[in-house]
């Protein structure tokens, strides 16, 4: 797949490869239709996501995480500034 990116950007394609089951976890903000993106959801996934929240100035940055009946999960990510 991408091995340089740990966090998989929303597009055409990713939707396909999370479809398919290729990712664990599908990336969502509230009020947002669309995904974020898609990860693995490992540790630095967390690490990668709290650097993205930090560099745009939120100051409390949490996820809440949904599990699917699949296995997978689905992570809402909250930040306030």
């Amino acid at each position: 797949m991408y091995p340089a990116l740990v966090i998989h950007p929303y597009s055409n394609e990713t939707q396909t490869l999370w479809n398919r089951g290729e990712f664990r976890v599908q990336l969502n903000q509230p009020e947002n239709t669309r995904p974020l993106g898609f990860c693995d959801g490992s540790d630095s996934d967390v690490l990668e996501l709290q650097e993205r929240a930090e560099s745009e100035g939120a100051a409390e940055f949490r996820i809440e995480k949904k599990p699917l009946k699949s296995g997978r999960e689905i992570w809402t990510l909250r930040g306030e500034d």
